[in-house]
C-alpha cells in the first residue's frame, strides 16, 4: 500500500512539473534543473512518455546534456525502443566529462543492448564500465552486472595470446650424440653406432608467437541440460633466436661444402595450427552435487602450413562434489587421427582427480591418468602413465595469485629403430603461475607463466629439457 502510494505521488510530482513546461504562460516557465528533476521524478513513477517527452526538451535546450541522454535511454529501454536507447546512451558516453558519468552511460548502454539480444556487445560495455567505475563498489557492480549477462549469452567466447621465449622449439634433443639406427648396423655392431647430432635435431631456442580463440554458441539449455556447438582455432609460430641460426648456418655451410643441398630451416618451418569444430554437452545431477560432460570434435592441424592430420577426437566425464570443498572427477577420452604426413594414430585415455579447498583458501589438486597409442607405424606405438598435482595459494602474495602445478610421466615403446629393447621415456615438469591482480585493464589482468620440463629416454635423440615463459592476460571475472 505503501509503495503504490510513494509511485502515485512521484507521478504526481512529475505530472505537475510536465504540465508547468507544458503551459503557455511565461509566469510557470521552470528553469533547467527544474525540469531534470522533474525527468527523474517521472521515470521513478514509471511514467516513461512524460520522462521521455522532459529529456527531449531539455536536449532541445542544450544537445550535450548528458543526463538528458542518458534519461532518454532508460525511457526508451523501458518502452521497449532498444535501438533507440542505445543511442542515446552512446550519446551520454560520447558527451561525458567524468568517469560518474561515464559509468552510468555505459552500464545504460549495457543494458540496452542486452535487453535487444546483443549481449556479446552488452559485455564489451561492462568492461568499459569497469574501466572507467568511479569507486571499488561501482566496479564490483559492473562484474556482477557482466557475470548475470555471460550466463543468459549463448555466445562464450575465450582468446588467449602468447609471446613466449622457448629454450626447444623442435622438440630437439639436449644430447650431443645418440645411437641411432641399430638395426642397419646390426651386422657389425648389435647396439648400433654413438652418431653425433645435427643441429636440427637438437634443441633450437626462439620465440614463440600464437594466439588462440575457443568460442561456442549454445543452442538449447534446460534446467539442468546444455547443448552447445564449439568452435576452436590456434595457431603458434617461431622466430629463432641468433645462436640457433648460426648453428643452422654453420651446418647448411658444411653440408653445401660437402655437395649436399642446404637445409635452410626457419621458425616458420614449426609452425602449428588448429581448426576444430565440435559438440558439446552437460547435465547437472538432480542433487546439483555433479555434472556430466561430453565433447565431441572434428579437426584438422597444419604443420608449416601444410595440412598435418585430421582427427575426431571425444571425451566423457562425471564430476562428483563429495562435500562443499571436495571435488571428484572421472575422465574417458578418444582420439583418432588420419595422417596426411606420417602415420594414422589412435589413442585412447582414462584419468581420475581430486580437487580440494583447504582450510586456509587454498586449493589442491591431485590427478592420475593412463593411456595408449596404437598406429600402423609400431615405432609410434606406447603405454603412458601420468601423475599431476597442482598448488593454488589462497591468499594474493603481494596483490599476485599465484599457481603451482608438479607433473610425471613415464611412456613405454616397444619398438624403436635406435634401441633393440624399444624407448622408455621418464619426463617430469613443472610450472608456476602469476596473476597480477593489482594491474587491471579492462577486467583483465597480466598473466606470467613460467615452466620448465625434462625428459630422460634410454635414447640420447630422445633427452629432452625445455624452459619456457609465457606472458598472457586472464579475465577478472
Amino acid at each position: 500500500m505503501a509503495f503504490h502510494l510513494r509511485k502515485h505521488l512521484l507521478y504526481a510530482l512529475g505530472f505537475a512539473f510536465f504540465a508547468a513546461v507544458q503551459a503557455p504562460s511565461a509566469e510557470t516557465r521552470i528553469s533547467p534543473v527544474e525540469m531534470e528533476k522533474a525527468a527523474k521524478l517521472s521515470l521513478a513513477a514509471g511514467a516513461d512518455l512524460q520522462a521521455l517527452t522532459l529529456a527531449d526538451a531539455l536536449l532541445t535546450r542544450n544537445g550535450q546534456d548528458v543526463t538528458a541522454h542518458m534519461i532518454r535511454s532508460r525511457a526508451l529501454r523501458n518502452l521497449g525502443e532498444f535501438g533507440k536507447a542505445q543511442t542515446a546512451a552512446l550519446s551520454g558516453w560520447r558527451y561525458a566529462r567524468t568517469n560518474g558519468e561515464r559509468y552510468s552511460a555505459a552500464l545504460l548502454a549495457a543494458q540496452a543492448l542486452s535487453s535487444d539480444g546483443k549481449r556479446t556487445r552488452a559485455q564489451l560495455w561492462l568492461r568499459r564500465a569497469h574501466q572507467v567505475a568511479p569507486t571499488p563498489a561501482h566496479a564490483s557492480r559492473a562484474a556482477q552486472d557482466f557475470k548475470y549477462v555471460q550466463r543468459r549469452n549463448p555466445w562464450s567466447t575465450h582468446l588467449s595470446f602468447t609471446v613466449a621465449p622457448n629454450s626447444n622449439i623442435n622438440n630437439g634433443s639436449a644430447r650431443e650424440t645418440s645411437a641411432l639406427y641399430y638395426k642397419f648396423f646390426e651386422p657389425f655392431n648389435p647396439e648400433g653406432i654413438e652418431a653425433t647430432l645435427s643441429a636440427a635435431s637438437k634443441a633450437l631456442s626462439g620465440l614463440e608467437l600464437g594466439a588462440e580463440v575457443q568460442s561456442r554458441y549454445r543452442f538449447k539449455q534446460t534446467e539442468r541440460t546444455a547443448h552447445d556447438l564449439r568452435l576452436g582455432l590456434s595457431y603458434r609460430s617461431y622466430t629463432l633466436s641468433n645462436r640457433s641460426r648460426d648453428d643452422l648456418d654453420a651446418q647448411d655451410a658444411e653440408r653445401i661444402a660437402n655437395g649436399n643441398a642446404p637445409l635452410d630451416i626457419s621458425g616458420s618451418d614449426y609452425a602449428y595450427g588448429t581448426v576444430r569444430l565440435g559438440y558439446g554437452y552437460k547435465r547437472l545431477r538432480e542433487d546439483r552435487r555433479g555434472e556430466f560432460a561430453l565433447t565431441a570434435d572434428l579437426g584438422q592441424t597444419f604443420l608449416a602450413g601444410t595440412r598435418y592430420n585430421s582427427f575426431v577426437s571425444a571425451n566423457v566425464g562425471q564430476s562428483f562434489y563429495a562435500n562443499q570443498t571436495t571435488k571428484l572427477r572421472l575422465d574417458l577420452g578418444l582420439d583418432i587421427r588420419q595422417a596426411q604426413q606420417g602415420s594414422d594414430t589412435q589413442s585412447v585415455s582414462i584419468s581420475t582427480g581430486v580437487s580440494k579447498q583447504l582450510a586456509n583458501n587454498d586449493g589442491l589438486f591431485l590427478g592420475v591418468s593412463a593411456g595408449a597409442q596404437s598406429s600402423e607405424s609400431a615405432q609410434l606405438e606406447y603405454n603412458e602413465l601420468q601423475l599431476r598435482g597442482g598448488y593454488v595459494i589462497g591468499k594474493p602474495v603481494f596483490g599476485t595469485s599465484i599457481q603451482i602445478g608438479l607433473e610425471t610421466s613415464f611412456r613405454d615403446y616397444d619398438m624403436s629403430p635406435h634401441a633393440a629393447s624399444g624407448r622408455s621415456d621418464f619426463e617430469i615438469s613443472a610450472d608456476i603461475s602469476a596473476t597480477f591482480q593489482q594491474i587491471d585493464y579492462f577486467g583483465f589482468h597480466p598473466t606470467v607463466r613460467l615452466s620448465a620440463s625434462a625428459t630422460n629416454s634410454n635414447i640420447g635423440l630422445y633427452d629432452i629439457n625445455r624452459v619456457g615463459l609465457n606472458i598472457g592476460i586472464a579475465s577478472a571475472f
